[in-house]
């Protein structure tokens, strides 16, 4: 199985280059950019019919703190666009169990945000069985370095999901939300020593620098014994 993971295009989509036999893509949140309840729900719209016309078999697709269309209801017919929304919910596709979810610890005024003394009880909820994890924010620590309240340098990712993860160990934790920190580009993908799982952030965009790419997201493939290795 080929997995090509993305997130945060924020209505920039059409600027991927989309790869070549690929047999899920999962998206990991933030396709839109407005506060506006119905200008996010034109452009979740518009990134769901551009996913529907993907050549690929299966899509997945997880919402962000910044698609209010979603969290508001106005977005919820999915199976029109042949997309599987995860929240805090499975699915398994050829053998591989993924679980998704949208929400992140708070931060401001922003969409499916939990309080980091609760937002445990969503990452408690996880399968033990659950081979890929797709949430919108990254575990603490893991390609999430970005900025704090007063500016400085901080790595922003939630240290329960964090625990979690370790606890759980999948194949593969995919995530975005934190683009970069300065000229720090978070995009990408890690093993951490002495694990098994495999980190990707797929983050697309750069703050400030919207309207041009910084990755392409992330290409990951899983064998029949469920081994994985990064193609790119």
């Amino acid at each position: 199985m080929r997995i090509w993971h993305i997130s945060d295009t924020h209505t920039y989509h059409g600027l991927l280059s989309v790869p070549e036999n690929i047999d899920v893509v999962l998206f990991s949140g933030d396709c839109s950019i407005p506060r506006d309840i119905y200008k996010s729900e034109f452009q979740i719209r518009e990134f769901l019919l551009w996913m529907w016309k993907l050549p690929i078999k299966h899509k997945i697709f997880v919402a962000g703190n910044h698609d209010f269309g979603i969290e508001k209801n106005l977005v919820k017919n999915f199976e029109d666009y042949d997309v599987i929304y995860l929240e805090n919910d499975s699915v398994t596709i050829d053998g591989i169990k993924f679980w998704g979810s949208p929400f992140t610890p708070s931060f401001g005024n922003w969409g499916f945000g939990k309080s980091r003394s609760k937002i445990h009880k969503v990452w408690d909820s996880i399968p033990d069985d659950s081979d890929v994890i797709v949430t919108h924010g990254p575990p603490k620590g893991i390609l999430d370095i970005s900025n704090n309240h007063d500016n400085s340098i901080e790595f922003c990712g939630d240290s329960s999901l964090k625990k979690r993860m370790f606890k759980l160990e999948p194949i593969l934790v995919c995530f975005g939300h934190i683009h970069n920190y300065r000229d720090h580009i978070n995009a990408g993908s890690m093993k951490l020593s002495g694990r098994k799982t495999i980190y990707s952030n797929g983050s697309v965009v750069t703050d400030g620098k919207f309207g041009k790419l910084s990755s392409n997201g992330n290409i990951f493939e899983i064998d029949s014994e469920k081994n994985i290795k990064i193609i790119d």
